[in-house]
């Protein structure tokens, strides 16, 4: 009877970690997509035209700082919540006082999800706002590369960056999208 009990147990976790998991991966990607859709938006190119769906599952695993980036927005929130919890039930006159009463209200718990969850969302524009400023600079610092045709054409700019089809290139302040099907010969640095 236990080792049913055990095993009843054991699958139930395990399927709700592969369902936290499955969440989190698809929080991921739509914060992925966010980042790169602010990066784009600074040179005018709407990622979303030349992108497919392949680019978007990956975004968030191209680049490390998207997951920092992501990981501490979602904590900061997170620990202001903790924190108003705690205090609320470490000291809970002071806490009451501090809220002028309105959590005695039945209206309370939900207006207070309903809050840290704007701040959430606050915290993820935010700091893909802050990525897309922080990649655009860093961008105009960089080296150029030279894409090289098979006729021998070569074009130079700054790589911006590529999805599984295209490539960007920023020439003389204009952005420049260069399908990689175009016979591309070799991209150098």
């Amino acid at each position: 009877m236990k080792e049913g009990l055990v095993k009843d147990a054991y699958e139930l976790i395990i399927k709700e970690i592969q369902t936290l998991l499955t969440i989190l991966y698809l929080l991921m990607i739509g914060i992925g997509m966010l980042f790169n859709y602010k990066m784009y938006t600074k040179f005018g190119i709407n990622i979303f035209e030349y992108a497919d769906a392949v680019d978007f599952l990956i975004a968030p695993f191209q680049d490390i700082r998207i997951i920092i980036v992501s990981v501490v927005s979602i904590i900061v929130p997170m620990g202001i919540l903790w924190i108003d919890r705690w205090i609320q039930k470490r000291f809970p006159k002071t806490y009451s006082k501090m809220n002028m009463g309105m959590n005695n209200k039945s209206w309370y718990k939900k207006f207070r999800l309903l809050s840290f969850g704007l701040l959430l969302l606050y915290f993820v524009l935010e700091a893909s706002n802050g990525y897309a400023q922080f990649i655009h600079k860093n961008i105009q610092k960089q080296d150029s590369v030279s894409v090289k045709f098979m006729d021998n054409e070569q074009i130079s700019g700054k790589m911006i960056g590529k999805t599984k089809e295209v490539i960007f290139l920023l020439t003389d302040q204009k952005v420049k999208v260069i399908p990689i099907t175009a016979l591309v010969k070799e991209i150098e640095l």
